[in-house]
């Protein structure tokens, strides 16, 4: 099999220059350093400073490894990010004036529970998380996408770390798997829409990872009150959910893995549609695309136990 012609990231643009959100912790964190160490000029958008004091001092270079205040949902953090990376090389060591060579969409959060118990508001906060605000950072953020300048005369590159779960929806993450799919379509609209900017767009599908997002949804979880004429229907989802969540960190790879998987689609001359990540990624689309819904459905009630 032949492989893909890549370039190294020090080719990618003569100080390439990527913007990450949610670089707190997990996915983010690691492709913020990983990026750093392969040359990149690396913006970081925390919510927490102090996630972005502790990134700085693993930085070997802490001057190419720069934290943003940045909550994806407040437009005023959003409208500096975007001054932030316009204000060209000499602040941020752009590989073009107030061009930025990849945007890597990673900010998000995981409400889980029974769909007939989640809250309006919880349900309305996981896509405006990880839905409405990645759109909001994406297209605030064209203009400099378009500035750049990558291999073969190309624009930027954008990523979007969606999941196994914007393809397969599984029971009691039902929020969080239809926020992945509005990512993976408003991801597949960008692709073709963005081809006369020169800008590429792709999706990043983990399965199970090891990161804090899921001790959140545990969390988020554990809010869900079921009501006592529910019992008989959901007085079991807790252990359910918890059992997903604890299969989550035992199977799940670490957050180093994904880095490397965002960092190779950055760096080759034409990056994929779509990147699976992890072995129960790849089984779980097996098993969608080969079994019949009505038998799938059986087999996902087995996993769970329900």
């Amino acid at each position: 099999m032949r492989l893909p012609t890549r370039v190294s990231s020090s080719n990618v643009a003569c100080v390439p220059l990527a913007l990450i959100t949610g670089a707190s912790t997990g996915i983010g964190c690691a492709t913020a350093l990983r990026l750093h160490a392969g040359g990149w000029t690396v913006l970081a958008g925390v919510r927490d400073p102090a996630a972005g004091e502790r990134l700085v001092a693993e930085a070997a270079a802490p001057e190419r490894l720069i934290p943003l205040s940045l909550d994806v949902t407040d437009a005023a953090q959003l409208a500096a990010a975007v001054e932030r990376v316009g204000q060209g090389p000499g602040a941020a060591g752009a590989s073009s004036p107030g061009g930025l060579d990849a945007l890597i969409n990673n900010a998000g959060i995981a409400v889980g529970g029974p769909l007939e118990l989640v809250s309006d508001e919880d349900l309305r906060r996981q896509f405006e998380v990880n839905v409405f605000a990645q759109v909001a950072v994406t297209r605030a953020l064209l203009p400099a996408l378009r500035r750049a300048h990558g291999p073969g005369g190309t624009g930027g590159r954008i990523v979007f770390v969606s999941s196994i779960g914007g393809r397969v929806a599984m029971a009691f993450t039902g929020p969080y798997a239809a926020s992945k799919h509005a990512i993976e379509a408003f991801a597949d609209a960008l692709r073709v829409e963005l081809l006369t900017s020169n800008v590429q767009v792709a999706l990043i599908e983990p399965g199970s990872v090891a990161t804090p997002i899921w001790d959140k949804g545990r969390a988020e979880a554990e809010r869900v009150s079921v009501p006592p004429e529910l019992e008989a229907q959901y007085g079991h989802v807790p252990a359910a959910f918890n059992k997903v969540i604890d299969g989550t960190e035992r199977r799940g790879v670490a957050p180093e893995v994904v880095a490397r998987t965002i960092e190779r689609a950055l760096t080759a001359r034409r990056m994929r549609a779509r990147y699976v990540v992890g072995r129960d990624a790849r089984a779980m689309l097996i098993a969608k695309r080969l079994l019949p819904d009505r038998v799938f459905d059986k087999v996902a009630r087995r996993a769970l136990r329900v």
